[in-house]
């Protein structure tokens, strides 16, 4: 399926640029998620660290 439109009057169209708030809103929703994933892996590699004293 072809990402260009007809318009009004029949031309030929570009779909429309996405808005800067959606762009804004994916990037912010990439950082939470790489920074909740920093945060789980630095707790496990904290626990595998201090495994041997646990146990």
């Amino acid at each position: 399926m072809s990402s260009i439109q007809l318009g009004q009057l029949g031309q030929l169209s570009q779909p429309a640029a996405r808005r800067v708030r959606h762009q804004a809103k994916d990037a912010l929703a990439l950082m939470a998620f790489s920074a909740a994933m920093s945060v789980c892996l630095a707790a496990v590699l904290m626990f595998l660290a201090n495994l041997p004293t646990l146990g």
